[in-house]
């Protein structure tokens, strides 16, 4: 049985940094898609960011256009990945989900990935 558990969420201020971690286990995803997608409260659910691995490291990284250089995604392994958030600002708040599996053909397709976590909470006060 495939699962994912992501940690590091919590209550920050404005201004400070977060570091997301997920790890999956029940498979390897060695050659598939890691990443994270993200549901503010009374939103939909968004993409926020995903990355394969190849060669030992992070590769392809693929970021939501809203992303303006304060989330930085990696792969700390084959079966994990990690969100780093900086400069925190409160309309980062929301629950934030790990996915896992083969990447979807198109951007329209991102919701489609074979296997998400529970999420971890994010709240950022100002």
């Amino acid at each position: 049985q495939v699962q994912l558990v992501e940690s590091g969420g919590g209550s920050v201020q404005a201004g400070g940094s977060l570091r997301l971690s997920c790890a999956a286990s029940g498979r390897t995803f060695s050659r598939d898609d890691m990443g994270w997608f993200r549901q503010a409260p009374g939103k939909e659910l968004v993409f926020v960011a995903t990355t394969t691995w190849r060669g030992g490291s992070t590769y392809s990284a693929d970021y939501a256009m809203f992303i303006k250089g304060r989330f930085t995604i990696g792969r700390d392994g084959p079966n994990a990945v990690v969100l780093q958030i900086n400069n925190l600002k409160p309309e980062v708040t929301a629950v934030y989900y790990c996915v896992a599996g083969p990447r979807p053909p198109t951007a329209a397709t991102r919701l489609t990935y074979d296997y998400w976590g529970q999420g971890t909470q994010v709240t950022v006060s100002s």
